[in-house]
């Protein structure tokens, strides 16, 4: 929990930094963070190359390596279809369609602000970032009680990048390739499932 916490003060740090504009815009302009995200991949490679044993939790998982980003994506849309329902401020697809983000908050609320309008892309957006900054806080919980693949499931389509970190913490260095291929799949399904629920 403490890394957590960790990781959301520097997201914080750097909103109230960026907002007072004490960061030179050059920084902003060139999106460094990409670069430190490649950075932070290249780590993890390091990681995973150096332990044999990663390769063999996916050895060992076959074909079911497959239910977990199926079941997340399911899962994911069935709990806001049931959240659109009982909540009503907005249709079926509209809900289906925030959903749809998976915590990739970039790609998802650009597609939605162009399909649907401004409105609905800044409530994708908080929408998935919530999705991410509660898998960094409350990652070491969800393993505790729900078991080491619960935190890759909460984090969606940031499996593979910004919340890799803490899952290979909490989870272990073995459900690393579990979680990079996790991510892998739901971002893939992102721009399709997105566009599909925006064009209903």
């Amino acid at each position: 929990m403490k890394g957590s916490i960790i990781i959301v003060s520097f997201f914080i740090l750097g909103v109230i930094l960026s907002y007072s504009d004490w960061i030179p815009q050059s920084v902003i302009e060139n999106d460094i963070t990409i670069y430190i995200l490649y950075l932070l991949m290249f780590f993890v490679g390091i990681s995973v190359g150096s332990d044999r044993t990663v390769f063999s939790a996916v050895k060992q998982q076959g074909f079911k390596i497959f239910i977990l980003p199926i079941g997340t994506i399911i899962g994911t849309l069935a709990g806001s279809a049931i959240t659109g329902l009982l909540y009503g401020g907005r249709s079926l697809t509209d809900c289906l369609a925030v959903a749809s983000g998976f915590g990739y908050y970039s790609l998802s609320s650009i597609f939605i602000t162009e399909f649907k309008g401004a409105e609905l892309g800044t409530v994708a957006l908080v929408s998935n970032v919530l999705r991410e900054i509660i898998t960094l806080l409350f990652a070491p919980l969800l393993a505790y009680y729900f078991g080491k693949l619960a935190p890759i499931s909460s984090g969606g389509a940031t499996t593979m990048d910004t919340t890799l970190p803490i899952i290979t913490k909490v989870s272990g260095k073995e459900f690393i390739v579990i979680s990079v291929f996790h991510g892998i799949i739901v971002d893939f399904s992102v721009p399709f499932l997105v566009t599909f629920f925006c064009t209903l």
